[in-house]
């Protein structure tokens, strides 16, 4: 891509991908988490990329875009390992179309592996410096703690302990934002520190990220939803919204969910679509910052967050 070349979000999001894929290859020598990173969306790597361009505003060195791009896989690795232990903890077993790493290769060699790649993506990000390196560490710790509230929503029946929808709505909120927001919100915010960014701006990248984080999840819990999948930390609070009554999880059984979402489908798409569109436009507005020069690079910064929620969507034919 050239300076004065006019670019869209197709164009930046393959080429850009496509240069990834190229440096998870060289940057990973372990083929084997090389296999299970294939078949990835890239979204948060592509954002932190996004950011990176923004504040260079397209005019960094080829050194400055290859260490960026670097930081990018240390995100992916990330990102892979969460979902080896996602597949482990939900007893799920398919992942991007073919079977768990964990039902193939064992639940002991599949931590172990989701370990080493958590290790990879710490040393790339040390070698970033101490604020990058800082932020993996912080995000992986967020990470965990969304996890293991996932965990005790679901296994310790707190939900059962929950008097109001609005607790129950503040606990899946709260997972939310740490499972799966905070990640794309740090991709953001490495983004923006690759190019040397500080103070207040790194802010505005890191909650622009946070939104599309969570518009991100909701959409794909939608999705979910629409295909049947048994997603309890939705399930519980969608259902009391709906019902105006208590439900606990036990109510419902796999083969129950399409009946289910059938039977409420457009109360749930209104939901969750009003949900999914509060955040998009919260993080239109964050790119539209003052603190943010203006470029084209900027642009593309607020037609993102529609762009990749569509992508999600787009498996059950809605846009927003």
């Amino acid at each position: 891509m050239t300076d004065n070349q006019c670019i869209d979000m197709d164009y930046f999001f393959n080429s850009t991908k496509s240069t990834l894929e190229k440096k998870i290859n060289s940057t990973v020598s372990d083929k084997k988490i090389v296999e299970l990173l294939e078949g990835g969306k890239r979204l948060r790597s592509l954002l932190a990329h996004l950011s990176f361009k923004v504040c260079t505003e397209g005019k960094e060195t080829p050194q400055q875009y290859q260490r960026a791009l670097e930081g990018a896989v240390s995100i992916e690795l990330a990102h892979g390992a969460s979902l080896i232990h996602d597949d482990i903890i939900d007893k799920d077993v398919v992942r991007r179309g073919k079977k768990a790493f964990h039902v193939k290769e064992g639940i002991g060699k599949a931590i172990l592996t989701g370990h080493k790649m958590i290790a990879e993506g710490f040393r790339i990000a040390l070698s970033h410096g101490k604020d990058i390196a800082k932020l993996y560490v912080d995000s992986w710790d967020e990470i965990l703690n969304g996890e293991i509230d996932e965990v005790d929503f679901n296994e310790k029946d707190i939900n059962k302990r929950m008097s109001t929808k609005s607790q129950i709505f503040y606990a899946y909120n709260k997972i939310i934002d740490l499972k799966t927001a905070a990640l794309f919100s740090s991709a953001c915010k490495a983004g923006a520190l690759e190019a040397n960014m500080s103070g207040e701006i790194l802010k505005v990248f890191s909650n622009y990220g946070r939104e599309i984080g969570f518009a991100y999840q909701l959409a794909d819990d939608l999705v979910d939803l629409a295909n049947g999948e048994m997603i309890d930390s939705v399930i519980v609070p969608l259902l009391n919204r709906l019902e105006h009554k208590k439900t606990t999880k036990s109510a419902f059984k796999k083969r129950e969910i399409k009946k289910v979402f059938k039977k409420n489908e457009s109360k749930i798409r209104e939901f969750y679509i009003d949900e999914i569109k509060k955040h998009v436009r919260k993080a239109e507005e964050l790119s539209k910052s003052e603190m943010i020069h203006q470029s084209q690079y900027k642009t593309l910064l607020s037609d993102a967050p529609s762009f990749i929620i569509n992508i999600m969507l787009k498996e059950i034919n809605i846009t927003i």
